[in-house]
């Protein structure tokens, strides 16, 4: 049976940079897809790009993916620590009664970046058993350029424990990224395609496969059905 899929991101391009090979599998396999995307994305960074030309970007991001679901809360970017925690888990647990999802994805919760954290923390809330009986999986990925550059002890390092093969979807999560243009960089950045098709080979390389992404299980339930 397919699965209902929900992909939690701080911020535009975070959806791909850690799942998007997964996400293109999920497609490929005939789960239902749907992004959330928490920040803006621009209001911090940027003088001259808008938030209509981010949520473009985004939408053909999804679209080279076959996700055609994309909500945004429009929240301000990198200033998530500045609000209350329950103004964000209160929108993700719309989305979630909405659409009901089996398996969720989210950041890892000892990113450097501060906004991934209380995303992870949110999410956790929104789908706590009690209040969301329906996700089976919760999944943290890893984002290039904010997951490898935390200082953090043993208990907050990103350990995978769930690897997923992409061999034969990493072009289609390197296509879906060239969407983002402004948020690509020059090789070596994490954030450059040379560094994102290395790094799934790489992760590949530890389970014997071309390419993989992997993933740090949060929470898991199996019903006795």
């Amino acid at each position: 049976m397919p699965k209902q899929v929900l992909v939690l991101a701080a911020h535009p391009d975070d959806e791909l940079l850690g799942p998007g090979g997964t996400v293109a599998k999920h497609s490929f396999c005939g789960d239902r897809i749907a992004f959330a995307i928490i920040a803006d994305g621009c209001s911090a960074r940027y003088d001259d790009i808008t938030m209509h030309a981010v949520r473009i970007n985004s939408l053909n991001a999804a679209k080279e993916l076959g996700v055609s679901d994309v909500r945004f809360a429009g929240l301000p970017d990198q200033r998530l620590d500045g609000l209350s925690i329950l103004e964000i888990t209160q929108w993700i647990e719309g989305i979630l009664r909405e659409i009901q999802p089996q398996i969720i994805y989210t950041h890892h919760h000892g990113d450097i970046n501060r906004d991934h954290r209380v995303v992870h923390e949110a999410t956790l809330t929104a789908a706590r058993p009690y209040s969301a009986p329906y996700v089976e999986r919760i999944l943290c990925y890893e984002t290039p350029s904010a997951t490898e550059w935390a200082t953090n002890g043993a208990a907050d390092h990103f350990s995978p424990n769930v690897f997923v093969e992409i061999s034969d979807f990493l072009e289609n999560k390197l296509e879906a990224l060239s969407q983002y243009e402004t948020e690509l960089r020059a090789f070596p950045h994490p954030r450059s395609l040379e560094a994102l098709r290395a790094r799934a080979a790489h992760w590949g390389s530890v389970i014997g496969v071309m390419a993989a992404e992997p993933f740090m299980l949060a929470r898991e339930i199996q019903n006795g059905k």
